[in-house]
């Protein structure tokens, strides 16, 4: 600390308000930020934890704040994980519980979002019901554009967003005819009103902005008093001083010159929490009004610094129509870079200066403000100065020219002239709330009338350490006229002159190297069209060459299902739309998750210490020094384990905790147990762990084929005879295709709380867990304790995809041998770093083909190898290898085919279960290699898939009889509903007329085995009680993880006993309530427990029989209490005993699913060549379900799974560094969809009249089989980038990996600018690490 630090006295009192109640905290620290003060201090747990970043908007809330100034209060929106409890002081916060709840009144947002069915897990669903109430404070009756920008920063990993979107679409003004209530056919297009829908606006509560919370009057007083009073907060390690005047602030910064000036606290946060930055002194000028002032001048504006982004935005948008249009090109050009730039939540805290200061090499401003000619003002004791923002500026990364000591007082944005054009680009891996790779400015200059160019300026962001400015391309241009040559020899200059060596750091070499020329070119076309329209010059821009942004207006889509049958009994819920049970819950943050249970006296925290290295030996563990820090309590290692230290699956042993070796980056090593979680997780970072590396990790599939490093068996499948067949086709092709993993994602970290009861060894352990079964047996065989004394409870798991059962079990286990040890309560919640790297994802495959087929379009002989990326255990790998095989027909019947599948042993953390379970992988390689027959024989695609069909009775590779009927119905019934023929023909004519935008069209098809092919697998149990009042408690053996599991229960129960739902309740999963169950897991969770608890009803219906026979016209709750005399148990199990699946692996035949699940999708999609980036414009779905238990869970599944497929398939990338360590460890860094990426329109149709004999009530399961279906957004990208390569004058099959992400897709358009770019090799760089 400074020795001019105000004298070490007591911090002040911190005073703001949550909710419209005083909170005033006197030894408020530093390092809190606003949720865990909200969860921990106040036991407000509905604003939740998703990644502590920023980056996901689990923790939106809503801040307001009094402008004595103009006597305002503004309320916007912010992430409650990086704001600091310090920054509160006079603010009133807003939380989810804030707003409304079920025990008062619900708020319109909450009841929307819940009966529009825009909540499925619900952990997203209280910062998306805050991101739409801060909009609605502001603008209570918002466009759709505001809704998509408010919504931007929120991701929600189950819904696939358009119910979310259609619930706050009704809040609309413009679009107040039918359209808007979640069904298309709306009256102006004549349609009858027989359409059930999904939900019915007319029931909703209106809006009423008089209803909400008052801003507490005591801030406002408190606002208005002149109180230059210095503030300061001491924590444990960190002080916090908040001066009140400029002068102050100036001295504090001159005495501290190190310590940080704090306003958004969205680049220290970060910082702070992922880097383990500790800065002793932060200062926070929030209170120094000459930082948001805002000054008009002749040449321009000056924008206070501390402005936020929200207010720098809404002050261009201001200014723009009050000036002649050719002074507002600067204001324009930066309005629109602020548009994309970060979340809402974001721009609403993060200041310009900061943004300024921050230096990012990629940043979104610098380069537009250093090509606008701005400048800055800076103060120090010295006095002020102004110095350009220009390539002087920037000195290194994160650097600028400025003085430690120096402060940015404000910018200045100047007015642009007659003839002056300015130009903002930016290319980012998604395309909202995600940072750039590739950002420019450019500003050009002409003499009137004349295209010849007087002065320009070129910056880019993302192509060095620092914004760079391309000085030598600028002189190519200047003075000279701007035509074709002038540019051509501007783009060779450009290309010498921003060079990237291949092992940059951040990669993507080729790709942002090519971005700087079509971004140049962008702009290019930009000018041409400005200089026409001011008459410069006259000769047309073809129609061909213009490029006009991608459509972006989200459309009303379509959800049709089937109506239940007339003579179906009103209260028979069955085959209705019914809201998830929980929804309400969810939306106003009342629903418990794991993490949101209260903590018991003495709980203590659990974080984790894991290995740094791919493979090595241990030498040491040195926890000494992790002891002696504060609140730390104990350190588990694998020698605390009392019972069995390794969990056997498939015949092999996965270590619990590391004793002698480590083969992954992330594999626990031991665990640390602390007072607190910040406590614990300073604790890990202390454990000292010695390394001695073994020599040769193997990361990639292809080093494992090479070593052989391979998990047995193998597995193979042949039907026909695969080699002879070759020798009689016309033609043959070899290709490849690799499938990038994918992460989980679940909204809700790993999260586990074990409690020891205190006696006989008895255990209840509260876990987020798709198998509570397992985690019972797991916990109960690593404590050597019978299973009889550990319960483990599920309440609801805060979504889940196949990512929380294996894994889960084992942190589980290591959670209760701290609790164990300790003998108190352990919790044990994931940050969503360790979660990534932990964890493990989907299994990345490479997928090696070879084909033979007719010149008629017949695929005869087709010869598929798949190689899966298991990682370091074997975890479910062979499960996946062997339902890949199972599925390597898809839909079609290739009379000679071989499958061969091997799981690859590798030093990557290990992969394990993910929706859909290998079959994704597996049938992209399958349709692949279809279009790779299409394109070879120049003919469109869905007629080779056409011809190659099932057809009449089939029979599959391993010998299993089924039907395609059904299948081809969805086919036909797929290309009708999206009028396939005109679009596709209306596409091509797209394609012949653009020739930077090239639309594509894509139909695939899915046939997807249910149920799990090991037998003793497919049963499930139920227990169910009535009691005296009526009431029923329902319990069965199935997770609620936001697939409405309980929900179509509480269904079941209530068509069989023939009560309302609302007397049915099922409060948790529990292994005491219902033993030996099976993971809710292969989309079967429905079929068998809802099997289970009809059972169990049917019982207890008979057994009131004869007290109906004597009371006919009794109501339901006196037959319960006639039982209850007449001495007639009221209690049942229920149990299924599923169908026996089996495979036999020697004979190479079975039957391993109980049915097919059939589907049909397609998209099309709107791609830029010149950047990669693509906008689905349209997808439908045509799904065969059976008959729908209720249509609007089931519609969710379809909408979700297809979402997440559309992020395995064209934005999902998990990038390893050469040493096998995960660098895409949060939401900044990985790429989930978010609203941005929903299609356009988005329509999913329900198969009429296709009742299913194997399950229940003739439905089907459903969680899995759409997720494939978002491989037809990657073949429709395929087919528009083939569309684009024949440009290039290049046809045929050509190599496109998944993920298709912009970079991949741009390269593969073959631009004239990509091919500029000369490739380096692989192998004569090391890639950046």
């Amino acid at each position: 600390m400074s020795s001019k630090m105000p004298a070490e006295k007591e911090g002040d009192i911190l005073c703001f308000f949550i909710n419209g109640k005083k909170v005033t905290e006197s030894n408020a620290d530093p390092e809190t930020m606003l949720l865990s003060f909200l969860r921990e201090k106040l036991r407000l747990t509905g604003t939740k934890y998703g990644c502590g970043g920023g980056g996901c908007g689990a923790c939106t809330v809503m801040v307001s704040r009094h402008q004595p100034a103009t006597k305002t209060i503004t309320h916007y929106s912010a992430n409650a994980c990086l704001l600091p409890l310090c920054q509160l002081h006079g603010a009133a916060v807003t939380t989810v519980e804030g707003i409304g709840s079920t025990k008062t009144r619900v708020h319109p947002v909450q009841e929307r979002i819940a009966k529009a069915h825009g909540s499925q897990c619900g952990f997203c669903t209280p910062g998306m019901v805050m991101s739409m109430y801060a909009l609605l404070r502001n603008k209570p009756q918002p466009t759709m554009e505001d809704i998509t920008q408010a919504l931007a920063g929120n991701l929600c990993r189950c819904t696939g967003y358009r119910p979310i979107v259609d619930g706050c679409r009704t809040f609309c003004q413009e679009a107040d005819c039918c359209q808007a209530s979640g069904g298309g056919d709306c009256c102006l297009n004549g349609a009858e009103h027989e359409k059930p829908q999904l939900f019915d606006r007319e029931e909703f509560l209106p809006l009423d902005p008089t209803q909400e919370l008052i801003f507490p009057p005591e801030l406002m007083l408190m606002a208005e008093a002149a109180n230059p009073k210095t503030l300061t907060f001491r924590g444990e390690r960190m002080s916090w001083v908040s001066p009140p005047s400029l002068e102050e602030l100036v001295q504090l910064k001159t005495s501290n010159p190190k310590a940080p000036l704090v306003l958004g606290n969205t680049n220290i946060g970060p910082d702070i929490k992922f880097k383990g930055i500790l800065h002793p002194l932060i200062i926070s000028p929030t209170r120094v009004t000459e930082l948001f002032q805002v000054t008009q001048t002749p040449e321009g504006v000056w924008v206070g610094a501390g402005c936020s982004l929200t207010e720098v935005r809404s002050l261009l948008e201001k200014l723009v129509p009050q000036f002649p249009e050719e002074r507002t090109e600067l204001f324009r050009a930066l309005s629109r870079q602020l548009g994309d730039l970060g979340s809402q939540q974001i721009r609403n805290v993060a200041s310009l200066g900061g943004n300024i200061m921050s230096a990012y090499p990629n940043s979104d401003l610098n380069p537009v403000l250093a090509a606008g000619n701005c400048k800055v003002s800076v103060i120090c004791d010295g006095g002020r100065r102004e110095l350009p923002l220009n390539q002087d500026f920037f000195v290194s990364f994160g650097k600028t020219i400025l003085k430690p000591e120096e402060i940015v007082v404000s910018v200045f944005i100047p007015f642009s002239r007659k003839g002056e054009f300015v130009g903002a680009f930016r290319q980012a891996p998604r395309k909202e709330s995600s940072f750039p790779t590739v950002t420019t400015g450019m500003r050009v200059f002409f003499s009137e009338g004349s295209r010849v160019v007087q002065d320009v300026s070129i910056y880019y962001g993302g192509m060095g350490p620092t914004t760079v400015s391309a000085t030598k391309t600028c002189a190519a241009i200047a003075t000279r006229p701007w035509d074709d040559e002038t540019l051509s020899r501007a783009y060779d200059v450009l290309l010498d002159e921003l060079v990237l060596p291949p092992s940059a750091p951040g990669g993507q070499v080729e790709f942002r190297r090519s971005l700087t020329l079509s971004l140049l070119f962008k702009f290019n076309l930009e000018v041409l069209q400005k200089l026409r329209e001011m008459n410069v010059i006259t000769d047309e821009l073809p129609e061909k060459m213009q490029m006009r942004p991608l459509p972006r207006e989200i459309q009303p889509s379509l959800q049709e299902f089937q109506h239940v049958s007339k003579d179906q009994s009103d209260q028979d819920p069955v085959g209705r739309p019914i809201m998830h049970r929980s929804a309400l819950g969810h939306a106003t943050g009342e629903a418990v998750y794991c993490d949101d249970i209260p903590a018991t006296d003495g709980e203590l925290f659990l974080a984790l210490v894991t290995s740094s290295r791919a493979h090595a030996s241990i030498t040491g563990l040195d926890v000494s020094e992790a002891l002696r820090l504060p609140g730390v309590v104990d350190v588990v290692t694998a020698e605390d384990i009392p019972g069995q230290k390794v969990r056997k699956i498939s015949g092999y042993e996965e270590e619990l905790l590391a004793e002698t070796e480590v083969s992954c980056v992330g594999q626990m090593l031991c665990a640390v147990v602390a007072d607190t979680r910040a406590h614990a997780r300073r604790g890990a970072a202390a454990v000292k762990v010695g390394y001695e590396d073994l020599p040769d990790p193997v990361l990639t599939s292809e080093e494992a084929v090479e070593k052989s490093s391979f998990f047995e068996p193998r597995l193979t499948i042949e039907r026909g005879n695969v080699t002879e067949a070759f020798e009689t086709v016309d033609q043959v092709h070899e290709g490849e295709l690799r499938i990038g993993g994918q992460e989980h994602f679940y909204m809700e970290t790993q999260s586990m709380l074990v409690v020891p009861v205190g006696e006989e060894t008895e255990f209840h352990a509260y876990v987020s867990t798709q198998w509570p079964t397992l985690t019972q047996d797991a916990i109960a065989e690593t404590l050597r304790i019978p299973s009889n004394r550990v319960t483990c409870h599920v309440k609801r798991v805060g979504g889940a995809f196949g990512g929380k059962v294996t894994k889960t079990a084992i942190l589980a286990c290591v959670t209760a041998v701290a609790a164990w040890k300790t003998n108190r309560a352990v919790r044990c919640v994931l940050e969503r770093g360790e979660d990534m790297l932990i964890t493990g994802a989907r299994h990345p495959v490479l997928g090696k083909y070879k084909v033979g087929f007719m010149n008629d379009g017949r695929i005869v002989a087709a010869d598929l190898q798949y190689y899966a990326n298991a990682g370091n255990t074997v975890d479910d790998s062979l499960l996946v290898t062997e339902k890949i095989l199972l599925h390597i027909d898809n839909a079609y019947n290739i009379p000679n085919l071989r499958g061969h599948a091997a799981a690859c042993r590798t030093n990557l953390p290990s992969n394990t279960a993910f929706r859909g379970f290998g079959v994704p992988q597996g049938l992209v390689v399958v349709e692949n290699v279809v279009s790779d027959v299409a394109a070879l024989l120049r003919r469109p695609a869905d007629q080779i898939r056409e011809i190659n069909m099932y057809k009449g009775p089939s029979v599959t590779h391993y010998k299993f009889e089924f039907s395609p009927e059904s299948m081809l119905r969805c086919w036909e019934e797929c290309k009708a509903k999206s009028d396939y023929g005109a679009r596709r023909a209306a596409v091509d004519q797209f394609n012949q007329q653009s020739r930077w935008k090239k639309r594509g069209m894509a139909i695939i098809p899915i046939k997807f085995g249910i149920a799990f092919s090991e037998g003793f697998m497919n049963q499930a149990a139920a227990l169910v009680h009535i009691y005296q009042d009526g009431s029923v408690l329902v319990a069965h053996g199935g997770a609620e993880m936001g697939q409405g599991l309980h929900t179509k229960m509480q269904q079941v129960a209530s068509r069989e006993l023939r009560i309302p739902p609302s007397k049915i309740y099922i409060s948790e999963t529990s292994t005491s309530t219902v033993p030996n169950t099976s993971p809710s897991a292969a989309s079967y969770g429905t079929d068998a427990n809802g099997m289970a608890v009809k059972d169990a009803c049917q019982t207890l219906y008979q057994r009131l029989e004869p007290i109906r026979q004597k009371h006919p016209k009794g109501s339901w709750e006196s037959w319960a209490q006639a039982a209850f005399l007449e001495k007639i148990s009221l209690s049942a199990t229920g149990f299924y005993r599923g169908p026996d699946m089996y495979m036999d692996w020697d004979k190479k035949e079975g039957q391993p699913f109980a049915y097919f699940t059939f589907g049909v999708c397609c998209c099309e999609v709107e791609l830029d060549c010149l950047t990669g980036d693509y906008r689905t414009v349209r997808t439908d779905i045509v799904m065969d379900i059976g008959r729908s238990v209720n249509p609007s869970v089931d519609i969710g599944q379809i909408e979700g799974a297809f979402m997440q497929g559309l992020g395995l398939y064209t934005m999902e990338e998990l990038k390893f560094s050469p040493s096998g360590l995960l660098y895409t460890r949060g939401p900044s860094q990985y790429k989930i969809p978010a609203v941005c990426d929903v299609p356009l329109r988005f329509n999913v149709y329900l198969l009429p009249d296709s009742p299913n004999p194997h399950a229940i009530y003739s439905s089907k399961g459903i969680g899995e089989p759409a997720l494939f279906l978002g491989s037809s957004v990657f073949f429709a990208i395929k087919d528009a980038v083939a569309a684009a390569r024949s440009e290039s004058g290049l046809v045929g099959p050509f190599p496109l990996d998944s993920p298709a992400t912009p970079e991949r897709a741009c390269l593969a358009c073959a631009s004239p600018f990509t091919q500029k770019i000369p490739a380096s090799k692989p192998g004569s760089f090391k890639p950046w690490a």
